[in-house]
């Protein structure tokens, strides 16, 4: 039975998920062990074990804390935004801006929830289905105004962009030629207006021989 949901011992500068977190990030969950984690985090084995049953229970606390920051940058970026469309890109910002930054319980929250199972892994998909809904919720009100296409699945849509979103931290550098703000102007660009050039006034036909003409 896990009971990770965050509570007064699981702060955000908790240094055993901040431990926990980073070696995830760099190891990997299943290479990790408790005594490392515990070593990282300048604590006894035992004293870790008090506080968490297993490793899997402290992988979940890892992604409650980080599917909790997710939803509430997202509340926040688009609370005085009133266009539905504007709300979207302001969501994106807010969600590529925390994805990149130095926040490892975002990273693990996206890549090893494959190592969870039972009622643990339950826990984490229901985590993950509130997060979905906001961003459901946004498109919805997108497709609301009449300025999406009305035979879009926005379901796919959702798997679509947060799925290309979340890929950004596999290759994102503060080094390199983009900023946050142009990588999430760039992707809700590329959302709303597509990838073709504005069709032409003029409409094309084919004539008898399969050639177009004006």
């Amino acid at each position: 039975m896990t009971k990770s949901l965050l509570g007064p011992a699981e702060t955000p500068g908790d240094p055993v998920l901040e431990a926990s977190g980073r070696l995830f990030r760099q190891k990997g969950f299943a290479a990790t062990t408790v005594r490392e984690i515990a070593a990282a985090a300048g604590i006894l084995p035992g004293s870790l074990h008090y506080r968490f049953a297993s490793k899997e229970e402290l992988l979940l606390a890892l992604m409650d804390r980080g599917i909790e920051r997710a939803v509430s940058a997202v509340r926040v970026a688009i609370a005085d935004v009133r266009d539905p469309l504007d709300r979207v890109r302001a969501a994106l910002r807010a969600h590529l801006r925390l994805l990149v930054r130095e926040d490892d319980s975002i990273y693990v929250s996206l890549y090893e929830g494959h190592s969870l199972s039972g009622a643990a892994r339950d826990h984490m998909v229901r985590l993950r289905d509130r997060y979905d809904a906001l961003w459901d919720g946004l498109l919805h009100e997108a497709a609301g105004t009449g300025r999406l296409r009305p035979d879009v699945d926005l379901r796919l849509v959702r798997f679509f962009l947060l799925g290309g979103v979340n890929w950004t931290a596999q290759w994102f550098s503060t080094r390199g030629p983009y900023s946050v703000e142009h990588v999430a102007e760039a992707y809700a660009d590329m959302l709303f207006h597509g990838l073709l050039q504005p069709v032409k006034a003029q409409v094309l036909a084919l004539d008898s021989r399969g050639r177009t003409r004006s």
